[in-house]
């Protein structure tokens, strides 16, 4: 026969207090004074509880099918130089619709709100959400600035950054593994028979991302024999870390003399880039993709065209922001974490005439040998 379970009563009746405060402080509620939460607590553990997966299912089922009155709202906070640019960026636009469907599947409604609207300010924003009531924050779409610092009351709030911006309060992120995608790149033509990999990015979005891209080409590089290895194309040469290159990125393109010195010297036989990089600047070189040379889009929009690469799945990364953030709420886990953690998105490849596989590799190998 099991041992009767430890219950709430239970804990109260040896805490000598009511079980509404034990049900708070086991949920970590800020209505409780931190050291009386730690005190239940640390006797529940004495004890022997554990909680009721069951009773918890119950409770969110019935949470699921009783209609709320008033439906709580998180707040989705935006740093850029405009209020809606960040929409014209297909990655921070899809951010937002996988954390607004997200959100409303978990009876949530996200609301939009503007770091740089007209007097505000970091402590106004702090007070309007903490005035109505908002607690759950997504940072999205932030500036990406060395030495960033986001300062709210932070014992007001839980939150979780989409990316890598702002730096500080160091909170749990989600983001795209960009060192996975650029690995699973190189792997899928190296496999294909290329052996020559040229890889070209921008200075800024590797800064955007703590260097993740450039830190998974030089990780995959060292499966390839030292002869193959081609030194990686970050442009421009200097760069201050400024706004420019992440609120226009459709603009960024090689510098045209640079781009081509280190074509030439290198021989690259596919480019491994996002398309608005390199694509311009093959054209003028009077360079044909795949006749001429192949080419894999690090950043694919479309999965039904005729370039190869790898789609990042943002909506998911926003969904998965949300899921994290509401578990955070309801654990009444608010403020710092001690230990912050980063959930990474995984990339989906999708082939492309634009990468010809091996048997048009062999092809092409025996046209070059006539």
């Amino acid at each position: 026969m099991s041992e009767k379970r430890v219950t709430l009563s239970d804990i109260a009746k040896k805490a000598g207090v009511h079980v509404t405060t034990v049900s708070l402080a086991m949920r970590n509620h800020p209505r409780l004074p931190e050291s009386t939460r730690q005190r239940i607590q640390a006797l529940a553990q004495e004890m022997g509880y554990v909680p009721d997966p069951l009773l918890r299912a119950l409770v969110a089922y019935r949470g699921g099918i009783i209609e709320r009155r008033n439906i709580p709202t998180l707040a989705y906070v935006t740093n850029w130089s405009t209020q809606w640019g960040w929409k014209k960026v297909a990655a921070h636009a899809e951010f937002f619709t996988g954390a607004q469907a997200k959100a409303s599947a978990l009876g949530y409604k996200l609301e939009h709100f503007w770091l740089k609207g007209e007097g505000m300010s970091q402590e106004r924003l702090g007070q309007i959400l903490y005035s109505r009531g908002i607690n759950g924050l997504i940072l999205a779409s932030h500036s990406r600035e060395m030495g960033d610092d986001l300062q709210f009351k932070w014992k007001n709030f839980s939150a979780v950054k989409i990316d890598y911006f702002p730096h500080q309060p160091a909170l749990h992120n989600v983001t795209n593994n960009q060192s996975h995608i650029i690995r699973l790149a190189m792997q899928k033509v190296t496999a294909a028979g290329y052996r020559r990999v040229g890889f070209v990015m921008h200075r800024g979005w590797d800064h955007a991302v703590d260097h993740n891209w450039t830190a998974g080409f030089l990780c995959e590089q060292q499966h390839m024999p030292q002869k193959d290895r081609i030194a990686a194309h970050i442009f421009p040469e200097l760069h201050p870390v400024d706004r420019w290159f992440h609120e226009h990125n459709a603009l960024v393109q090689v510098d045209q003399k640079p781009f081509e010195k280190w074509f030439e010297q290198h021989q690259p036989e596919v480019l491994i880039a996002k398309g608005a990089y390199v694509l311009p600047a093959l054209e003028k070189m009077g360079l044909k993709v795949p006749r001429d040379i192949a080419f894999v889009d690090l950043f694919l929009d479309r999965i039904d065209g005729p370039v190869a690469g790898v789609r990042q799945n943002h909506e998911t990364v926003g969904a998965l922001a949300v899921e994290i953030l509401a578990g955070q709420l309801q654990h009444n886990k608010y403020g710092v974490p001690q230990i912050p953690t980063t959930t990474y998105v995984e990339g989906t490849w999708h082939d492309g005439a634009s990468c010809p596989m091996p048997a048009a590799i062999a092809a092409r190998a025996g046209l070059r040998k006539r």
